[in-house]
């Protein structure tokens, strides 16, 4: 049991609408569509392009995809949080909230939640649920509970977690969650990733000179890799092959979610689930690793719409292992990350 306090952990993940109501949806996308790190293009243009194009265009559709997947307690990605924090604060005797990027509860809820439990607060530690680094995620999160720590002058000290997407605790939880479901009769494991655009890959190299442009440019050392979404998903991806021993023909990468007609990263999940069974692999696994959490993007966009092209493609079986939620080895390296950077901090 972890106790200290003065410190109060947050965790921050993407958030959802409140509601599957049309309105509250739409709400939602244009606060997640313009931030400026989602779809970075010049603020009037932006907002021309999302609240007269997509958004009332996508709305409707989106709704209904919500309302496929929506529990009776509410948003998954939101429950499965909520659940997730109080499995951490199990182990910690400090207070643990949640706070989304996008939607409710926001950053500042979190900050004053904690200040009402412990005035006298003196570190605040905020934990991205992102395992990799990307402008449009981590950056984003880590960047608006940030402003807000500025805005309202709080005086507590504020640390942010960093990605840990090749953290052995989190390839050891993430590898031992997909162990049970390869005990069955598959062909080939898919690890899914969101998706970005390839803009933001160069964009976000500080070198310049590094991300996309140098051969094999994830396995080549560079600078650029702290910042580099692609070398971190192919990383976690050959850690935790390694930890399961899978043979390289057994498993690959792909890229979902794309937004747009400007080249994504490659090769699409869309295009791959369409392509494998006719490459043979038609008993298929598919894992989603940028989401600790289960979401839109998991239990519908691969769960039902990945699995109904793949079996219309001529596949055979389809299963999604489900994301981290609140397995045990999940909540530990949660519990072990918040508590580590209190540590470091306190060694300043």
């Amino acid at each position: 049991m972890v106790s200290k306090s003065d410190v109060g952990i947050i965790l921050m993940n993407l958030g959802s609408p409140d509601s599957t109501a049309v309105p509250d949806v739409k709400r939602y996308l244009i606060e997640f569509l313009m931030d400026k790190r989602v779809i970075d293009y010049p603020w009037l243009f932006r907002k021309i392009l999302i609240e007269g194009i997509i958004v009332p265009k996508r709305a409707e559709q989106s709704a209904k995809a919500y309302a496929s997947i929506w529990w009776d307690e509410g948003s998954p990605l939101v429950v499965l949080t909520k659940q997730l924090q109080m499995a951490v604060q199990n182990d910690m005797e400090v207070p643990v909230e949640i706070a989304m990027r996008y939607g409710n509860p926001s950053p500042e809820v979190a900050f004053e939640n904690l200040l009402k439990q412990n005035p006298q607060l003196k570190e605040v530690v905020v934990l991205p649920l992102y395992p990799h680094y990307a402008m449009s995620s981590y950056e984003t999160a880590a960047e608006y509970a940030q402003e807000i720590f500025k805005k309202k002058q709080y005086k507590f000290k504020l640390s942010i977690v960093p990605p840990f997407y090749d953290e052995p605790d989190y390839i050891h939880a993430l590898a031992e969650s997909m162990r049970p479901y390869l005990q069955r009769d598959y062909d080939y494991v898919l690890f899914s990733y969101h998706g970005l655009p390839e803009r933001h890959l160069r964009k976000g190299d500080p070198t310049g000179a590094h991300c996309m442009k140098v051969n094999d440019c994830c396995h080549v050392k560079s600078p650029a890799h702290d910042f580099c979404y692609r070398h971190q998903v192919t990383i976690t991806s050959e850690l935790v092959a390694e930890a399961l021993g899978l043979p390289p023909e057994k498993w690959g990468i792909s890229f979902q979610s794309r937004l747009g007609r400007e080249e994504w990263m490659k090769p699409y999940t869309a295009s791959r689930l369409e392509a494998l069974p006719a490459e043979g692999k038609k008993k298929l696994l598919v894992v989603c690793p940028a989401f600790v959490s289960d979401c839109l993007e998991t239990l519908e966009e691969i769960a039902e719409e990945g699995k109904h092209s793949f079996l219309q493609h001529g596949g055979e079986t389809f299963t999604m292992i489900p994301c981290l939620n609140i397995h045990p080895l999940w909540v530990k390296a949660v519990v072990k990350y918040c508590t580590q950077i209190v540590t470091q901090q306190e060694a300043v």
